[in-house]
C-alpha cells in the first residue's frame, strides 16, 4: 500500500490547499449559524470526496482488469496531466474577477445549502475532479487487496479533507479564539488564490504526466 499512498500524497495535498472551499468554510465559520453550516458543508465535503474517489477506483480496477493495465492507467494518468497543466496556465493568464458571487450569498445559506456546496466543491468542481479521478485511478489500477484499497482511499480522504475539517472542528472547541486568525487566512487566500492555484495545477500537472509516461 506503501507506494500507493507515496503516489497519491499530492493529489490529496492539492486537494487540501485548494483556497475556495477553505474560504467558504471560513465565511461560514465567521457568520451566522456557523457550527451548523460549518458542520453541514464539512459533511458534505466529505461524501463528495468518498463519492468521487469511489467512482475512479472503480474505473482504475477496471483498467487493471485489461490486458495491458499500466499502458491504460499511464494514458488516463497523461490526459488528466494535461488538464490540470492547461487548468494551471488559463489561472495564470486569467484576470482576477473578484469574489464569486456565491461566495457573498454564504451569510444566506441554511445548513441544507451548506452541505450541498460541500458537495458540489469536492466532487462536480472540475478542477477538483481531476485530482479526485488521478487518486482514485492509482488506487483501483493498483491491484490492492480490499483492506489496503480502502486504507489508500481513506488516507486520500482523510488528507484531502483536512483543510476543512480542522478548522470546523477547532472552531467547535474554541469560536472566539480563532476569529482573527481565520480573517487573516481568509483575506490572505482571497488575495492569493489565483496564484496558488495556477502553480499547483501546473506542478501537479507535470508530476501526472511524468508518472503516466513512466507507466507506458
Amino acid at each position: 500500500m506503501n507506494p500507493v499512498v507515496g503516489e497519491i500524497l499530492p493529489m490529496a495535498v492539492g486537494v487540501a490547499i485548494s483556497p475556495m472551499p477553505i474560504i467558504a468554510v471560513i465565511l461560514m465559520l465567521l457568520g451566522g449559524s456557523a457550527r451548523t453550516k460549518g458542520l453541514g458543508f464539512a459533511v458534505g465535503w466529505l461524501g463528495g470526496l468518498i463519492g468521487a474517489t469511489a467512482v475512479f477506483i472503480a474505473l482504475g480496477d477496471a483498467v487493471d482488469q485489461t490486458d495491458e493495465p499500466g499502458t491504460a492507467a499511464g494514458w488516463i494518468k497523461i490526459v488528466l496531466g494535461i488538464g490540470l497543466l492547461l487548468a494551471g496556465i488559463k489561472q495564470f493568464r486569467a484576470d482576477s474577477k473578484g469574489t464569486p458571487a456565491w461566495l457573498t450569498a454564504i451569510e444566506e445559506m441554511t445548513w441544507l445549502k451548506a452541505t450541498a456546496l460541500g458537495v458540489v466543491l469536492a466532487a462536480v468542481n472540475p478542477k477538483n475532479l481531476m485530482l479526485c479521478a488521478a487518486a482514485g485511478v492509482a488506487i483501483g489500477s493498483a491491484g490492492l487487496a480490499t483492506g489496503p484499497l480502502v486504507g489508500a482511499a481513506g488516507v486520500f480522504v482523510v488528507l484531502a479533507s483536512a483543510s476543512v475539517l480542522a478548522p470546523v472542528l477547532a472552531y467547535l472547541v474554541a469560536a472566539d479564539a480563532l476569529r482573527r486568525p481565520l480573517n487573516a487566512i481568509k483575506e490572505w487566500l482571497d488575495a492569493n488564490n489565483q496564484a496558488v492555484m495556477a502553480v499547483l495545477f501546473v506542478v501537479l500537472g507535470v508530476v501526472l504526466i511524468g508518472k503516466g509516461l513512466g507507466g507506458l
